[in-house]
Order: C-alpha cells, then sequence, then structure tokens
C-alpha cells in the first residue's frame, strides 16, 4: 500500500480486532522484531514482494535543469543508481536478518561467506541495530550479534561501500558491543570493545554523528567506573554535536543520561530540569521506551525531593505510556513510584498497597537491591504509624530472602541493624532513613562498609 488508508478503512478494520488481535496488533506497533518476522511469514505464504518495489516509493531527488556536462551527468547516475541499491538493500534487510537468523549460529557466517545476498550494507545496518535492541533484554545475544554484524563487515565489498565507510560501521558495532559487555558486568571486556570502536573510526570518514554516538555509550561506561567527571565531560561532548547536527532526539536521549549521572554522583536536583528539557526533544513515535524513561525518571526524582503534587501531575499523564509496556520490569516501578506519591500526599493504604505490590513484583524478578529498598519504603510507612511488629517482620523478610548470599553483604548488615532496632522498639522514622541513604549509595558505590547508622550517612 504506497499511501497511507483513509480512516474509514482504518476504522472496519479495527472493528474486525477483538481479544488477542487487538493485544497482538498493539505489541506490533511496539516491537520491530515481530514486524520483520511476520512479513518474512508472509512472503512464505504468497511470495517475495520485490524490494525494488518497495524502494521505488521512496522520494528521490529529481535530476536538474541546468546541463553541467556529461562528466557530470554520469557521476550523477552513478549516485542516484547507488543511493538506490542501498534502499533496495534496506528495504530487504527485515527479510534478510530473519532468514539469516532462523540458522542455527554455527551456520550463520558460512552462509553470509558464500550467499551474496546477505554481503549487503542494509543486512549489516540492521543486525547493527539488533545488538542495540538486545543488549538491556540480552547482553549475551547481543555480544554474539555483534560478532556476527563484524564478520559481515568483513564480507562486504570495500571498493564498493568504501573502506572508510565500513570501519564506521565497525566502530558503530564495537561502541554496541562495549555496551553490551558493560550491561554484563564485563568492565574490562567493555573497555577493549570501546579501545578497538576508536581505531576504526579513526580509520572511517569522521563522521561527527558516529563519533557522538561512541562518546554517549563510552560514558556509561565511565559511569560505572565512577569516573564521574570523565563521563560528564563526553556526554556534554556528545551533547554539543547532536545539538549542532540538529538531531534533538538524541540530544534528549543524553540528558537523560546526564540526569542518571546526576543521581549517581549525589545531586538529583540537577536532574529535574534536565528531564524537563528531555521531555521537549524526545521523539516519542520513535523510542517510546525513551520517553517513558524520562517520564518515570522525573516522577521519581520529584517525589523524592518531596514535590509531590508536580509528581502525581507527571504520574497521570504518563498512564497512557505505562500502560504501552505491561512487562513486570516497568509495571513495577509504576507501583513504587504511586507508593512514594501516594505516601507523601499522606494516602496512607493506598501507599502500602502499592509498596507491597512492588516488593512482590521485585521479589519474583529476583530483583535484589529493588526488593531491599522498596522494603525500606515500607518500612519508613510502619515506622510513621508506629507499627513496630509490621517493620520487624518486613526486615526479617528481606533477611530470609537474601541471607543466601545474593546480596551485598553490606546491605544485609544494614538490614540486619534494622532489624534488631525494631525488636528493640528503637527504629525511628530518622533510623530508616539512614540505612536507606545508606543501601542508595551502596548501589552505586560497591565499596562502602556499614558501620552504624551514623557513620554510614
Amino acid at each position: 500500500m504506497k499511501i497511507h488508508p483513509h480512516d474509514r478503512v482504518l476504522q472496519e478494520f479495527a472493528s474486525t480486532l477483538a481479544g488477542d488481535h487487538g493485544l497482538l496488533v498493539d505489541h506490533l506497533a511496539d516491537c520491530r522484531r515481530c514486524r520483520e518476522r511476520i512479513v518474512f511469514l508472509m512472503d512464505r505464504a504468497r511470495g517475495p514482494v520485490k524490494a525494488a518495489g518497495m524502494a521505488a516509493i521512496l522520494p528521490w531527488p529529481a535530476a536538474p535543469d541546468v546541463d553541467y556536462g556529461p562528466a557530470i551527468e554520469a557521476a550523477e547516475r552513478s549516485l542516484r543508481a547507488h543511493a538506490r541499491a542501498l534502499a533496495v538493500e534496506r528495504a530487504e534487510a527485515s527479510r534478510r536478518i530473519v532468514e539469516l537468523l532462523e540458522h542455527p549460529p554455527e551456520r550463520r557466517e558460512m552462509l553470509m561467506r558464500n550467499h551474496p545476498r546477505f554481503q549487503t550494507w542494509g543486512l549489516l545496518e540492521r543486525l547493527i541495530e539488533r545488538v542495540r535492541e538486545e543488549t538491556f533484554q540480552d547482553p549475551e545475544e547481543a555480544t554474539d550479534l555483534a560478532r556476527l554484524a563484524l564478520s559481515l563487515a568483513d564480507f562486504l565489498d570495500a571498493s564498493y561501500y568504501g573502506p572508510e565507510r565500513i570501519d564506521d560501521l565497525r566502530g558503530r558495532t564495537w561502541a554496541y558491543a562495549g555496551n553490551a559487555r558493560r550491561v554484563a558486568s564485563d568492565l574490562p571486556g567493555a573497555e577493549k570493545a570501546f579501545d578497538k570502536a576508536i581505531r576504526h573510526l579513526r580509520q572511517g570518514t569522521g563522521d561527527p554523528l558516529e563519533r557522538a554516538l561512541l562518546l554517549d555509550l563510552r560514558s556509561s561506561l565511565l559511569r560505572d567506573q565512577r569516573r564521574f567527571d570523565a563521563a560528564m565531560s563526553l556526554l556534554l561532548r556528545a551533547l554539543r554535536t547532536y545539538r549542532d547536527l540538529g538531531e534533538t532526539h538524541r540530544a534528549g536521549r543524553v540528558l537523560v543520561k546526564l540526569s542518571t549521572l546526576h543521581e549517581h554522583i549525589g545531586t538529583p536536583e540537577r536532574a529535574i530540569p534536565l528531564l524537563h528539557d528531555a521531555l521537549t526533544l524526545i521523539d516519542a513515535g520513535r523510542e517510546p521506551r525513551l520517553l517513558l524513561t524520562a517520564q518515570h525518571n522525573l516522577i521519581t526524582t520529584l517525589a523524592e525531593a518531596g514535590r509531590f503534587m508536580e509528581a502525581h501531575g507527571l504520574f497521570i499523564q504518563a498512564r497512557p505510556t505505562y500502560a504501552r509496556f505491561p512487562e513486570a520490569w516497568t509495571q513495577n516501578r509504576r507501583h513504587w513510584v504511586a507508593g512514594k506519591i501516594a505516601r507523601g500526599l499522606g494516602q496512607a493504604r493506598e501507599a502500602e498497597a502499592h509498596l507491597v505490590a512492588a516488593r512482590e513484583g521485585f521479589f519474583a524478578e529476583k530483583a535484589a537491591f529493588d526488593t531491599a529498598l522498596v522494603s525500606l519504603d515500607l518500612a519508613s510507612l510502619y515506622a510513621a504509624q508506629g507499627r513496630t511488629e509490621e517493620l520487624r517482620e518486613n526486615a526479617e523478610q528481606v533477611l530470609a530472602v537474601f541471607s543466601a548470599g545474593q546480596i551485598h553483604r553490606e546491605a544485609l548488615a544494614a538490614f540486619s541493624f534494622l532489624r534488631q532496632a525494631a525488636v528493640a522498639e528503637r527504629a525511628s522514622l530518622e533510623v530508616v532513613a539512614r540505612v536507606a541513604a545508606f543501601l542508595k549509595r551502596l548501589r552505586h558505590d560497591p565499596g562502602l562498609a556499614f558501620s552504624g547508622p551514623v557513620q554510614s550517612v
């Protein structure tokens, strides 16, 4: 279909959807992988759609009226042919990646080496994008896909695509591989991957967008290494480049990362204006999860700063975005921040219901630190109400779950202290707040030692 269907057509289509079919369409709207898969399966049923036909619907610049001579005409024809060929490759890439990944890992490289249909720039771009998509869901899979992408880069025709441009994509692949290794807690491996990314980009075209992406991703490694000043410097350089190039969405993403860095540094109040600015720049259609991240982080930061009415208003606005991501990871955090806001607004019963739901969800996720932190929010609620018995039981539940060594030993020490205080009926709001402050610092600085509430803050 080369034009957008009329609203009546869409309305008729929507009226035929019910139950699971409607949920399936909602999922397809957000999941590129499943869209690619369904196109591939449709091709099997009816025969492949010509990629050249798909590429033909893209707008191409008209030829100039002025005759610049045969040499320039020939160059123009060559460039236009190359652009059309690239458009065909990109149109085919969604099918090719599904076809390639259907095979077991040990056969994929052989197929790329022996079949020219896989040796395309468009497929390499899509593989690299898949690395990015998989990083937070399955970093090991992302690393494997990065290896596959690097192998494909070796099979591309350098005389056709250009060796410098291929090195640009090698650099991008190594940068995403470094980020995947970071997410998997392999910081030395991430460092090596980023070093390789730098070397390839130096051999590339010098594209400022590729360099900015590397700065953006590498800053996360520096943050995790607690090299905060260096991380801040890289992010500010990336932000300047994105703004200079008119890449407003990418600039919004950097602002979100800057806000997170301020939380690590211990200056969360500086995150608030950054997140407000980010929300004006993020393209929700391009990356809806980034929009949710910015909204959720802003709501949480406002709540923790005691600005509960602002947080509540933004939380109401964000409800449709939360609803788009029904997975446990998102909904547990929605319950958590809703509990924080309700408690701040004096709605104790609602706050307890949300915090208990979040704690149970985090426990099911085996998210140790989040379970501990939301338990401390519950402890604070119980302490304020003088519910010493519930406070003690809450601390004992956390200790029972994590005493097997699934949580940092210093966190266990902090919860043991809290339980002892509850048993002695000395677990005041101040004690709970001090233990919570220690755990938040411990999350970003595992080298801290718990030696009592006064020394730990």
